[in-house]
């Protein structure tokens, strides 16, 4: 392996880390920092049904009224309002000095406990000396049953 390999992956796993630490405390602009400009975001629901956002303006509409609903939410179970995204099994395959794929598993903490799991499948390039999200696919595999909302 060499130099530059290394550094693509320790690049690419403090992405993932800022995309989660970075959402987890309502600082969205920053997590929209993390995309390359032509960046797509596919969320696949429940149903399977996979919605694609392309660029960064459709992007940020993913996280518009998110901080409003934790907040409400933990309310109403009389709770802290906080969310942690907790991410492992991160595997990266660099596949030339610009470009890269990940896969790994999440699963997201509330104050009511383990609220839903799943996958992101990712796509990274390395755009103006930074790695950043080309392609997030964000897949929940599923839910808490007493899940709030």
């Amino acid at each position: 392996m060499e130099l530059w390999e290394l550094e693509a992956r320790e690049s690419i796993r403090d992405l993932v880390t800022r995309y989660n630490s970075n959402g987890d405390t309502g600082r969205f602009a920053q997590v929209l920092e993390l995309f390359a400009p032509d960046a797509i975001m596919e969320i696949v629901g429940a149903d399977g049904v996979t919605t694609p956002y392309r660029g960064k303006e459709e992007i940020a509409t993913i996280f518009t009224g998110t901080r409003q609903r934790w907040a409400a939410s933990a309310e109403s179970r009389g709770a802290p309002a906080y969310i942690r995204h907790c991410v492992f099994t991160h595997q990266v395959d660099v596949l030339d000095p610009t470009h890269a794929r990940g896969r790994c598993y999440f699963q997201v903490l509330m104050a009511h406990g383990l609220d839903h799991w799943g996958r992101y499948v990712d796509e990274y390039e390395r755009y103006e000396s930074r790695w950043l999200f080309s392609l997030r696919r964000v897949t929940t595999d599923g839910r808490a049953s007493d899940r709030p909302g």
